[in-house]
This record gives C-alpha cells, sequence and structure tokens, in this order.
C-alpha cells in the first residue's frame, strides 16, 4: 500500500558529500556539513533552552527545536551513536527540521535516553503484552506537569469547569503510567469532590455521571478504549453534559477495533454527539487531542512530521505516511521521535492517525536499528 499519496516533489532528502557518496548506492543520503561543536555549559544551556519550551511562538518554533537539536546531539550519546551511524559522519548539521534524524520509539525499550548524568524524578513505563516495554526516564517532572496542564487549558479552558474522572482499570493496575500521573494530576487540580479514578465499579460510576446531568455539571471522563466500551455495553445513557475522552488501549483484548467503530458504538450507547480522543505516549512528553472531524491539535511546543514509508530519511511537512513528531518538552532525552503510527499531517499541522503499523512497513527504521547495534 503507498503511504505517501499527496507528498510530491518537494518532499526533503538529505545529499552526501561527494568524497563519501557509495556509488552502488544512488539512495544512500548524509548530511553534507560539518557541525562545530557547540562550547557551552551544559547546565546553563539546559536552563536557557528549558526556559523558552512552552512560549515559544509558530515563528520561532523551528530556531528553538534546531537549537535543542545541537544540545541533544551533544549531550545525548545514545542519540550522537544514532545520528553517526545513521549518516556515517562524526558531526552533523540539519540546515531544516526536515533534516533532522529522528530517534525510533523501539530505542525506548532497548537504551537509556537521557543527556548527561542525572537521576531521574520518575520512570515512567509503557503498557506490555509480553513484550519489552519502553522505559522514559523524566529528570524534571515539572516540564510534564506544565506539559499536560497547559494542553488541557488549550483545548477545554480552566479546568476548575471539570469533574475529571478516570476510567483507566489497566493503567491504575500497574506502575509508571504517565497517564495515570496526568490524570491524577488533573483530578487534583480540579477541586471538585466528584472527581476520582474507577476500576470496574460500573453502577457507581452511572449514578454519579447520571446525578451530574440532572445538575447539568460538565464531566470530563478520561477512559481507556477496552474500558469504555465494557462500560457501553452495561449501560445505555444519555449524557450531553459529560465530555468523554477515548485514550487508546486495547492491548491483550482481541483484535483492536478503528476509532471510526469504537466512536460509533460509544456514540450510540452513551447518548453523546462526538467521543474525543487524546494522542499521548510514553516516549512523549506531550499529548494531541481530537475533539472533532477525526483530526488531532497539538499544542504549539509538538509538531507532527511524516516520512516516506520504506525511506525514513525522507520527510515532509505535511502528507500521508509514518508519524514523526518533534516535542520540545523532551529536553532531558530526545525531542525527535520516529513512531510506528500511520497518518496524515495536514497543512494546519493536525494529523489523523489511521493505526499502527506492523515490522514490514517500518522496515525503513528497523534496518536502521539493526544497524546501529551492530556497530
Amino acid at each position: 500500500m503507498e503511504l505517501m499519496a499527496g507528498i510530491g516533489e518537494s518532499t526533503s532528502c538529505l545529499i552526501q558529500p561527494e568524497s563519501i557518496i557509495n556509488k552502488n548506492n544512488p539512495k544512500d543520503r548524509h548530511f553534507a556539513v560539518i557541525l562545530p561543536l557547540i562550547n557551552d555549559t551544559m547546565g546553563d544551556l539546559r536552563d536557557e533552552l528549558r526556559e523558552k519550551i512552552f512560549k515559544c511562538s509558530e515563528e520561532d518554533f523551528e530556531t528553538l527545536a534546531m537549537s535543542i537539536f545541537r544540545y541533544q546531539y551533544k549531550h545525548n550519546r545514545t542519540y550522537q551513536k544514532y545520528c553517526q551511524t545513521l549518516f556515517r559522519s562524526d558531526v552533523l548539521i540539519p540546515k531544516s527540521l526536515l533534516e533532522i534524524p529522528y530517534l525510533p520509539v523501539s530505542f525506548y525499550k532497548s537504551h537509556d535516553i537521557r543527556c548527561g548524568n542525572w537521576n531521574p524524578e520518575q520512570i515512567f513505563q509503557s503498557s506490555s503484552t509480553g513484550g519489552i516495554p519502553s522505559k522514559h526516564a523524566v529528570r524534571d517532572i515539572q516540564i510534564y506537569r506544565e506539559s499536560f496542564l497547559k494542553c488541557f487549558q488549550l483545548n477545554y479552558g480552566d479546568i476548575d469547569q471539570f469533574a475529571i474522572i478516570g476510567l483507566l482499570p489497566s493503567y491504575l493496575e500497574r506502575e509508571g503510567s504517565s497517564l495515570i500521573t496526568m490524570v491524577s494530576e488533573l483530578i487534583k487540580q480540579s477541586m471538585d469532590g466528584d472527581s476520582g479514578f474507577y476500576l470496574y465499579n460500573h453502577h457507581e460510576l452511572t449514578a454519579l455521571l447520571l446525578k451530574r446531568e440532572s445538575q447539568k455539571r460538565k464531566t470530563i471522563l478520561f477512559g481507556v478504549t477496552f474500558a469504555l466500551l465494557d462500560f457501553a455495553e452495561s449501560f445505555e445513557l444519555h449524557l450531553p453534559n459529560t465530555v468523554i475522552i477515548e485514550t487508546g488501549g486495547m492491548k491483550g483484548r482481541g483484535k483492536e477495533p478503528t476509532r471510526e467503530e469504537v466512536h460509533s458504538k460509544l456514540n450510540a450507547k452513551l447518548g453523546i454527539k462526538e467521543i474525543h480522543s487524546e494522542y499521548g505516549m510514553t516516549e512523549m512528553l506531550s499529548q494531541a487531542y481530537m475533539i472533532k472531524h477525526d483530526k488531532f491539535s497539538c499544542p504549539f511546543w509538538l509538531r507532527p512530521i511524516v516520512r516516506e514509508q520504506r525511506d525514513p530519511m525522507c520527510l515532509q511537512e505535511w502528507g500521508r505516511g509514518m508519524l514523526n513528531f518533534i516535542d520540545l518538552a523532551n529536553l532531558d532525552t530526545c525531542s525527535f521521535i520516529a513512531t510506528d503510527d500511520i497518518g496524515h499531517v495536514f497543512t494546519n499541522k493536525e494529523f489523523a492517525v489511521f493505526g499502527r503499523a506492523d515490522n514490514t512497513e517500518v522496515r525503513g527504521c528497523n534496518l536502521m536499528v539493526a544497524d546501529f547495534f551492530q556497530t
């Protein structure tokens, strides 16, 4: 299946210097310019970059992202080695966001991803159904907190307008969930006595939601996909004053339905016109929300990039393909992430997600990872 429909001749690919071109492989691309090592005091530069993350504008996003790349290339040994292995060069300089190397998310399963040496305040760990979980060491949990609180406010306004309910049983039953950390803080910030987590006590949850509906009080329900579907199977409700945010998640529950199937069923059973979605992952400290029209909107410090299915060095600002992200909040690990998700990035920087690619579809990234391990 061709995933790059809509991406024309303007696709940015990297050109290597003539002296190291492999004549037998015309698609072999490498950076052509040398980056002088930046002379900085690591702590001072980090503090300067940290101060700018949540103050950047559309106009200065690229400048800040390039500064963070230089910082992470110098101080993140795993990322530096990956870049050098990928482009067979000791020092690199990208000329634009489309020339920055994006680290495959799989590295968070196998490597310690961090800039410098420090003890993490928290370690986020992905859910796993028999596989190796991703681990994201967080140096400063306040960055994550500031990220999700600002993102929530951008999409929903002041949090004290809502009660925040979490229907996240599988996440509550394990340690290290970034989603639980986020929803726990949102519950605390809401200052509403009805806010809290629910496991499998659907009767109590139903009574609470109906009570708040009768009082016309606003409620946000964060729910993992399988738990929301189980809840909808048990109760048929009408919840016009409740915002339901589906966070994904059917691991270990059989074949995963499409988002459209999930939302259609929830709309019908719970009497809601629109089901919202939250897009986040262990390897990132920022989220995107889908409120309508099946498109996710990013906060100004998070930006999607699309890469070609078979050639991850070919990137484009918009089009259909594999999704990469620049997450400025990942200051202490790696801000340039290549995911395994298939999607479409639109010209207004919104994006859609079509599903997770299998190992065959992400073959280009997998081959680069294999090459990394052999060096």
